[in-house]
Order: C-alpha cells, then sequence, then structure tokens
C-alpha cells in the first residue's frame, strides 16, 4: 500500500491544533496554545497567519518531520460560500475568500491558508474539509414564514460527516444508503437528518435548535426583538448574549458539561433542571428532524465532547429511543476527519472538488 504522510491543521480561537499521518496511522498531535496576550497584537484574525504559520512550521521540526516529506497538508475549512460536501483544492479562489471572511471572520479561515502555505513550498496539493459551510438543504428546509429571511446551513459539518461514514463502515452498509439523525453535542449542538450522503435538513447552532453550552438556540422571537429595542443593548451586546455567553453560561456560568454534572451530583436543583432542559430541547429537535423523512431512521448518531456524558447521552437516549437505535460516537476527532478526507482523494476514491 502506498504510504501518504498528511499535515492537519485545525485552527482555533486560542488553539491550532495539528497532526502528522500516515496514511490512517497518527505519527504526531500537538496543540499549539496562544496566549491572549500575544493574539492582542493582531487587530484581525487573518493577521495571525504568520505567527501560526512559523509556530506550525517549528513544531514539525521539533517533531522531526520535513516538509518535503509530505504529500499533502488539509487545513480546517472555515464559513465560506454554502457549497456542497466534500474535499476541496485551496485555489486563488478560496484563498481570497478565506483572507474576506466572506461569511464571518473565524480562526478557522486560517487553516486553508496555513495549508496553502505550507504546501506550497514543496508543490504539493493543500486542501480542506466539509467546511461548516457545507449546503445540502432541500427547497423545503430553507422556508421561514418571512419570505426575507431564508434557513441557513452552518453547522459541525466536519466532524457530522466522517461520523457517519464511520457509521456506515459499522454497520456494514453504503454510506449512500443510510439515512441518519446526526447529532453534534459540543459548544453548539447541531442537529440534522442524512440522507444518501446528504444532510438534507440541520439546524444552525447559532440561529436555531435547542440551546447549547454556549449558544441560545431556539427563542421566543417576540420577547428578542423587546430585547433588542430595549435600549439596554447593543447589537454587539445581543450578539454575545445570542452566541458565547448564553445557554450553560447563562444559566450556569460555566460551558464545562463536567462541571455541571458534579453541581448535580451534589444536589444542585437548578443545575439539574438547566441540563435536563437541554437534553429534552435536544430531543424535541430529534423528535422534529424524524418527521422530514418520515420517521425511517437508521440510527439516531450522538457525537461531539458531550457525548462522553453518560449522564447527557441517557436523558437524550431515553426519549428518543422509540424512534430508532441510539449510537454513540464521542469526541469530534477533526484532525482524523481532515486525514481521511484527504486520503480519499490522494487514493482516487473521490475527485477533488474546485471552489468556485
Amino acid at each position: 500500500m502506498q504510504q501518504y504522510k498528511i499535515l492537519a491543521i485545525n485552527p482555533g480561537s486560542t488553539s491550532t491544533k495539528i497532526a502528522v499521518y500516515t496514511n490512517e496511522q497518527p505519527d504526531f498531535e500537538q496543540v499549539i496554545r496562544h496566549n491572549a496576550d500575544e493574539l492582542k497584537e493582531f487587530s484581525k484574525i487573518i493577521d495571525q497567519y504568520e505567527y501560526r504559520r512559523q509556530l506550525v512550521e517549528k513544531a514539525l521540526i521539533d517533531n522531526n518531520v520535513k516538509i518535503s516529506e509530505l504529500s499533502a497538508v488539509v487545513g480546517r475549512g472555515g464559513p465560506l460560500k454554502p457549497l456542497a460536501s466534500g474535499t476541496y483544492v485551496v485555489n486563488d479562489v478560496m484563498v481570497e475568500d478565506l483572507k474576506i471572511g466572506v461569511q464571518a471572520e473565524h480562526a478557522s479561515n486560517l487553516g486553508g491558508l496555513l495549508a496553502r502555505g505550507i504546501a506550497s513550498q514543496t508543490g504539493i496539493p493543500a486542501f480542506i474539509v466539509d467546511p461548516v459551510s457545507v449546503d445540502e438543504l432541500e427547497p423545503l428546509a430553507r422556508i421561514t414564514g418571512m419570505p426575507e429571511i431564508s434557513r441557513r446551513s452552518l453547522f459541525q459539518a466536519l466532524n457530522l460527516k466522517a461520523v457517519a461514514r464511520r457509521v456506515a463502515k459499522d454497520l456494514q452498509q453504503d454510506y449512500n444508503s443510510l439515512t441518519l439523525i446526526m447529532v453534534h453535542l459540543g459548544g453548539g449542538i447541531s442537529v440534522g437528518v442524512q440522507r444518501g450522503g446528504r444532510m438534507i435538513d440541520v439546524t444552525n447552532p447559532n440561529d436555531a435548535g435547542p440551546f447549547s453550552p454556549e449558544r441560545a438556540g431556539c427563542l421566543p422571537t417576540h420577547d428578542l426583538v423587546k430585547m433588542c429595542f430595549s435600549g439596554n443593548y447593543t447589537i454587539s451586546d445581543i450578539r454575545k448574549k445570542l452566541v458565547g455567553n448564553a445557554g450553560l453560561v447563562a444559566h450556569l456560568g460555566t460551558n464545562d458539561g463536567r462541571e455541571v454534572e458534579k453541581r448535580i451530583t451534589a444536589g444542585d436543583t437548578k443545575a439539574t433542571l438547566v441540563y435536563e432542559a437541554m437534553a429534552y430541547q435536544v430531543a424535541k429537535e430529534i423528535g422534529a428532524m424524524a418527521t422530514v423523512v418520515s420517521g425511517s431512521i437508521h440510527a439516531i448518531v450522538l457525537t461531539g465532547g458531550l457525548a462522553y456524558s453518560q449522564m447527557l447521552v441517557k436523558m437524550i437516549t431515553d426519549r428518543v429511543k422509540f424512534i430508532s437505535q441510539v449510537l454513540i460516537y464521542p469526541g469530534e476527532n477533526e484532525l482524523q476527519a481532515l486525514v481521511e478526507g484527504t486520503l480519499r482523494v490522494l487514493r482516487g476514491e473521490e475527485q477533488p472538488k474546485i471552489y468556485e
């Protein structure tokens, strides 16, 4: 079997996670932490490019990896224009959209830029895989009660798509033949239904769905409008109350499910109520997604960091197990997912997609 050595890069707000894999086997993984004071020097996320690239290249040297040994470099894809699922070549058009933050300024925009910057030194390909802007919604899923507003597809596509492939392998089924309700339990919670390899409906955790450790989820609209026009908040204040300072953070002062469960075990009734309410809303959204495919589902799949929580998983499972079997794939494994998408292209199992 041909050996492919792949560098995967996943930039986050305060860290850059990297790994080098030889085929499916990791040679090393490392989390490069970024000091808040250092990041303050950069007015925009894109300005951090050179700073982060030098740290990634130093980590390669420290781990005795030469760029000339690599077969490809893959980065986490940012919120680009809506696109189909797949592995994309980082081309000039994508680079420009990543630089300007075509949908949003986010640390993940650096993923494709770092991949290309490092790959270009030896002429190897640079890719991204399943960015958050993967959009496979069916027309019915886009319509809202206001013609001026359509539902957008922004979700944890990288993890959900990779986990769906693992489910297909474990069930010994063809990936494109399965109908799955996929649930990412993280700082944001996405619930979607995948049929025929396409996520035909999914909640954008910044706009809708259940509340989560850091996001407000779906809210009573009239009360939200009153808050917005109360004169007590700026636009920035409201955005932070919706994303970042919402959910468990707003109710309990923490986004750490482990901390919440400690409080519950100690008899904290408020923590119990709020945590169960979050599980309740996740279960309701799973039930709603079941109607999209008339209840014809092979499995409900729970993944993401909070899927490690046996308490939360049980709260959700007890409410939805009547719909279908519930499978648990905890964690995000994003670096592995990036590598898997790259290998499918290098091995000729998929054609690389071109961003336009």
